[in-house]
């Protein structure tokens, strides 16, 4: 019997995928002990539909460049080979139905922490969840008792990462580009050739 493991998941358009995923990432694996942490490429995120986001092909180019260089990484198709709406309480259950033996992890930052209460089926994603890994900048602060008094049992759950003050955003790097400003050691190596070879967001549309 193969010994039980644990996966993070780590959600996100990744677009473009840049460094301070890369560093939250590997704290995420460091201090939670990961074996292997899932890359969910969002492919149609419904809170971004002001402006245009870069193609899925695209995007799946650039998270498999970075996916490539770490063993522990890895790209899951779990949210682009099903219809949507897709919603975290559902990727976690089917996570669960085909790891059945592990333990699966849902990281997410601090500003989703305070507006789980608000998430569609909350309380069931609490539940499904075997941990909450939540990514946590120096000083910030999180009320505890109120969200556990609206999401019983997400207290016993959590597991804080320490993360860096990382000041780098996808939505600046885009900008940079469009702006023909310095935007290549923001990004993995792989990242930035097929940025610079295919030519994405000379224009943006924020």
């Amino acid at each position: 019997m193969s010994a039980k493991k644990c996966i993070g998941i780590f959600g996100g358009t990744f677009d473009p995928p840049h460094l301070g995923h890369l560093i939250l990432a590997s704290e995420a694996v460091y201090q939670l002990n990961l074996d292997r942490l899932l890359f969910i490429l969002t492919a149609d995120p419904p809170h971004k539909t002001q402006r245009r986001i870069t193609t899925l092909e695209e995007r799946l180019v650039m998270v498999q460049a970075v996916v490539d260089h770490d063993p522990i990484f890895e790209l899951s198709r779990i949210e682009i080979d099903r219809p949507g709406p897709h919603y975290s309480v559902d990727t976690v259950r089917l996570l669960q139905g085909q790891h059945p033996e592990d333990e699966i992890i849902y990281l997410m930052g601090g500003d989703s922490l305070r507006t789980l209460p608000t998430w569609s089926r909350g309380q069931e994603f609490v539940e499904v969840c075997n941990e909450i890994g939540v990514m946590r900048r120096p000083g910030e602060l999180f009320d505890l008792v109120e969200l556990e008094k609206e999401l019983p049992g997400l207290a016993n759950k959590l597991q804080f990462i320490d993360a860096p003050l990382l000041e780098i955003a996808s939505r600046e790097i885009r900008a940079r580009i469009a702006d023909g400003g310095a935007y290549r050691y923001y990004l993995y190596p792989s990242v930035y050739e097929v940025i610079k070879e295919k030519g994405l967001y000379k224009e943006i549309s924020e």
